[in-house]
């Protein structure tokens, strides 16, 4: 059985990484992704602190694997002229453009709507397609702020902080991935297209769920917690141990505290009213007490061997790691979470990884094979595809209108290019 959604294409106009993140989601789902990008490329391609990687920078690969890169000037007619026909042979349009900008180049929903009727294009942008708040640029980090996930991060005595990665970026990428599938189904079930307007602003709203609800039903703003669990339980907080790692508990009900403290060989606590239930827990005068008490006990001994024992014994906890240490995790536990991708830096093969979907299906489930594309590495095939001539693809590239990977650099080693298919 093919990938769900083996079979269809996408004219991929997306750039950074909310935008490239949702077609990322769909090429590990089977689609062909078509990455429309300018002479000078996605700025991802050098993006970040390991930039030695010559246009696949390990930011760049995170959301490219296994796509094809077409690079055209969307300013001149003939390079709007070859994202129409690309167009017009593809299910699904993506950009994350700042509102007006694929209006400007002619590539607007309309204009594609009537290249392709069933079209599903979905923009992506930072405060969405109308509201006071349209034309602002915006990036993950602003978004973060002004989203409230700044300020709804850390400790309650210290300033916001920013969640050191690009999660705003990440979440909206995957949203929007939701999105064209629930789209794509609509059209599949009812017939018809579908435009998306997803704004960045929405999608951390979204992910903030748990704190607006609240508010929303309430109308009170629930504290920051820092390390310590939503519940604000005493028991689900971190704790240093002997080596000097720490282990965050997840101790909220009644029975996983009494696993706790058999584990621990303190059943004792069971009897002592201050610590009866969670409410008598979470009792301001009652929490220090028990922190100050589970903390002189994981102190006896060694992260790795806490987070062993309590795990056996059923009570939830678990080592703080690096990412590091969890992809050397990922990599043997058999999930197929880490997938192999071939990467050049400076043209020579190198070994290279990146994440997969998430989730495992029994069969023909997400993944994709090969590497993230060098810059116009497909912009060849895809123009033949389209239905023009070696002389017309010459021109292109003459004339600036398209731009091709270098001969000498035009074939990965050992790897066949990937094929346009449809």
């Amino acid at each position: 059985m093919p990938q769900p959604l083996a079979g269809l294409r996408v004219a991929d106009f997306s750039h950074v990484m909310a935008g490239p993140f949702c077609s990322h989601f769909l090429r590990l789902l089977g689609a062909e992704v078509i990455k429309v990008e300018s002479h000078r490329g996605d700025a991802m391609r050098s993006y970040g602190p390991f930039r030695e990687h010559d246009g696949l920078s390990p930011a760049f690969i995170a959301a490219n694997v296994g796509k094809q890169s077409l690079a055209v000037d969307l300013k001149t007619a003939a390079g709007s002229e070859i994202a129409r026909r690309l167009i017009a042979r593809s299910d699904v349009v993506l950009e994350n453009f700042r509102p007006g900008v694929m209006q400007r180049l002619g590539l607007d929903y309309e204009s594609c709507r009537a290249l392709r009727p069933e079209l599903i294009y979905c923009a992506i942008s930072g405060y969405g397609q109308n509201g006071p708040r349209r034309d602002h640029t915006a990036i993950d980090n602003i978004v973060q702020a002004t989203s409230g996930i700044m300020a709804s991060n850390g400790d309650a005595d210290e300033p916001p902080s920013r969640v050191g990665w690009p999660v705003v970026d990440t979440y909206t990428g995957t949203l929007a991935a939701a999105a064209v599938m629930a789209a794509l189904l609509q059209r599949e079930r009812f017939g018809g297209g579908q435009y998306i307007d997803l704004a960045m602003l929405d999608a951390s709203v979204v992910l903030l769920t748990s704190l607006a609800t609240p508010y929303l039903v309430t109308g009170q703003l629930l504290p920051r917690t820092g390390d310590v669990g939503y519940s604000g339980s005493p028991t689900s907080a971190t704790f240093l141990t002997e080596d000097g790692t720490r282990l965050s508990l997840g101790v909220v009900q009644n029975n996983h505290f009494a696993l706790l403290c058999r584990a621990l060989g303190r059943p004792e606590l069971l009897d002592d009213p201050r610590f009866r239930d969670a409410v008598a827990r979470a009792s301001p005068a009652n929490v220090q007490p028990l922190r100050q008490i589970l903390a002189s006990i994981f102190l006896t001994r060694a992260g790795v061997v806490w987070e062993r024992e309590l795990s056996a014994a059923g009570v939830p906890c678990g080592l703080v790691r690096d990412i590091g240490q969890v992809c050397d995790l990922a990599r043997d536990d058999g999930r197929g979470l880490i997938l192999p991708c071939v990467a050049r830096p400076s043209g020579e093969p190198r070994p290279a990884a990146f994440v997969n979907a998430g989730f495992l299906f029994e069969h023909d489930g997400p993944g994709a094979v090969g590497s993230a594309p060098r810059l116009g590495e497909h912009t060849d095939s895809v123009l033949k595809e389209l239905g023009y001539i070696p002389s017309e693809i010459e021109r292109f590239v003459r004339e600036g209108v398209a731009y091709r990977e270098p001969r000498a650099d035009s074939q990965r080693s050992g790897m066949d290019a990937p094929q346009v298919g449809k």
